[in-house]
């Protein structure tokens, strides 16, 4: 599903919802870095646990670079690659990477808190693309029927546009189409996650020891 806004109808629970999530989304943002930071300090980082972390964290930069490479925003209902198996794996893909840090932190406070943010956050944006969807693209609600909203299926479903004589550049990875989305943000974001997790604190340590 791609990323986009809608305009619902004035004072159903999604507008309501969508109104609170914008007014505590930058305020919970800030408060979820703080509690990272000081997680971090609080818990020095075992390299078995950022290991593992990987096992998350990497799938989460695939499959979001990969969704990007489909996704057409509001120009077509993507139906191939991953959205043949989760209608939403850019979202997934943000989950796995946040739970994958939650981890290598081996923070409850951290992950309690993704889980309220992604809660607050992506329930209402997901419930409005789909409202838009389904008024733009008529085959949405079959689409519906055949791929599930987050958690993937296992096998991809059928693409049923592809019976309908589409070019053949439909349902391809396209590189540019990732460059356009700037997805290659997500992957300079981890590293940069990696790095403050194996250097930070010793940095700040160092810095400490040194002044008078």
């Amino acid at each position: 599903m791609s990323s986009i806004h809608s305009q619902p109808p004035q004072g159903d629970w999604v507008t309501r919802w969508q109104q609170v999530a914008r007014r505590i989304r930058v305020p919970l943002g800030f408060a979820t870095a703080a509690l990272y930071l000081f997680e971090l300090w609080r818990h020095t980082p075992q390299p078995a646990t950022v290991a593992l972390s990987l096992a998350l964290v990497v799938p989460g930069l695939a499959l979001r670079g990969y969704a990007a490479g489909y996704v057409k925003k509001n120009r077509e209902l993507t139906q191939t690659g991953p959205y043949a198996h989760t209608r939403n794996p850019l979202y997934l893909g943000s989950i796995l990477i946040a739970f994958g840090f939650a981890l290598a932190l081996r923070s409850w406070p951290v992950m309690l808190v993704l889980t309220l943010f992604f809660a607050v956050i992506y329930v209402p944006v997901i419930a409005s693309e789909e409202r838009f969807l389904r008024a733009t693209f008529p085959d949405f609600d079959a689409y519906c029927k055949r791929v599930p909203r987050l958690l993937p299926r296992l096998t991809a479903a059928a693409d049923a546009g592809s019976e309908k004589g589409n070019d053949a550049q439909k349902g391809r990875f396209a590189f540019d189409l990732y460059r356009r989305h700037r997805e290659y943000n997500a992957l300079v974001g981890a590293v940069l996650l990696y790095l403050s997790l194996l250097f930070l604190r010793p940095a700040v340590e160092a810095i400490l020891h040194r002044l008078p």
